[in-house]
């Protein structure tokens, strides 16, 4: 019995391994990413994933409407990667 524990127990250990320094914190992140998305709202300056500044000026279930220097396009709300409004509006240190 003692045996069979222990051939299985460095596959456990390097289960425990990955699973903290892998899925654990995909899953903070992907848990931290759908609250972003929920808390937009009108009148927020982001920043999408390709780069593009510009403030929301319509919210859709799953599109928005940002407006740009150069005119309005529209993304998918997943490709926003941050808010800027409240880095902007923070008290520098």
């Amino acid at each position: 019995m003692e045996g069979g524990i222990g051939q299985f127990l460095p596959f456990i250990l390097m289960f425990v391994v990955i699973y903290f320094f892998m899925i654990a914190p995909q899953m903070k992140r992907a848990k931290k990413e759908k609250k972003f998305n929920a808390e937009l709202k009108r009148g927020d300056k982001v920043i999408t994933k390709s780069g593009m500044h510009g403030k929301i000026i319509e919210l859709n279930d799953d599109s928005c409407v940002i407006e740009t220097m150069s005119g309005k396009i529209k993304f998918e709300r997943s490709s926003i990667s941050m808010e800027m409004s409240g880095k902007l509006n923070a008290p520098k240190k």
